[in-house]
């Protein structure tokens, strides 16, 4: 089981990344996800989260409007689109899972502690 998290890089102040997270061993289907992040020398906090019927999603204050979160069951992925990026997003990305059943499938958990299982995190740069 695995989540495998890309799509880093190093980017200047308003421009854009795609971030993807690959699932092998498991079916997204079945599963709420989420991404975090965690800038050097601070915790890990919330971005974004989508439910596992995909009819929900839900941001982080300071990357509304900015970054979209989205789910392909077919391919196994969950994407993070971030526009106008900026220096305070700098940090390393990490995508979650956390199984749901599907009577739960519009529910999105916002604390990391709900997740179970973790990508290896891919490292976003924003140079002002």
């Amino acid at each position: 089981v695995q989540l495998q998290a890309s799509g880093g890089g190093v980017v200047r102040a308003r421009g854009s990344l795609r971030l993807s997270c690959a699932a092998s061993g498991i079916s997204v289907s079945k599963y709420a996800m989420a991404w975090f992040r965690q800038a050097p020398g601070k915790e890990r906090i919330f971005v974004a989260a989508i439910s596992l019927n995909g009819a929900r999603t839900d941001y982080a204050d300071s990357v509304k409007g900015r970054f979209a979160i989205s789910r392909d069951n077919d391919k196994n992925t969950v994407d993070l689109q971030m526009n106008s990026l900026k220096p305070e997003d700098t940090a390393a990305y990490y995508c979650a899972a956390r199984q749901q059943p599907p009577h739960r499938g519009d529910t999105i958990f916002f604390s990391w502690v709900f997740y179970s299982l973790w990508g290896q995190g891919t490292l976003v740069t924003v140079s002002s």
